[in-house]
């Protein structure tokens, strides 16, 4: 059977001291390692990118933002989630904030089977950390981006 054509949307946030929050998340039917991920998911039928990005904020941190932020990264790739076989493409805001404690009080029920966890981490802990961090070069493309600032295309990350 063929993958699943999906789009979603995510959004990298980083706060005052420069560090990005990730969500600790793993498949349902599958055990194995979790990976690290920014907030996001999938753009519902008849749903904009940018509002589906402010959704699954809302949904996943508690963080209620009017607006995404810019469009800094885009990336495609396949992977298999509670039993079906994906092929997604995923679209990145940025979005800066002071601070934010995050609430997980509006994660959806397949939120609440897959989600075990977040984290702040600055670029210098995702150099040396162990665990699988999605997109694998995250450390290096948040390097650049904190750097530079967002691009005036979006880059391509990944795989």
């Amino acid at each position: 059977m063929s993958p699943v054509r999906r789009s979603s949307a995510r959004v990298v946030v980083v706060d005052a001291s420069g560090r990005v929050l990730l969500l600790r998340g793993g498949d349902p039917k599958r055990p194995g390692p979790a990976v690290w991920h920014t907030p996001g998911g999938g753009i519902d039928p008849g749903e904009t990118a940018e509002h589906a990005a402010l959704r699954e904020l809302a949904e996943e941190t508690g963080l209620i933002l009017q607006a995404p932020g810019p469009l800094v990264w885009t990336r495609r790739f396949q992977f298999s989630f509670d039993g079906v076989s994906y092929d997604q493409d995923e679209v990145f805001y940025f979005a800066r904030v002071d601070s934010h404690e995050v609430d997980d009080s509006q994660h959806t029920p397949l939120e609440r089977r897959y989600l075990s966890g977040h984290r702040w981490f600055s670029v210098a802990d995702l150099e040396v950390f162990d665990e699988l961090v999605a997109p694998p070069d995250l450390a290096e493309q948040l390097r650049f981006l904190l750097r530079e600032g967002p691009p005036s295309t979006p880059l391509p990350v990944g795989p």
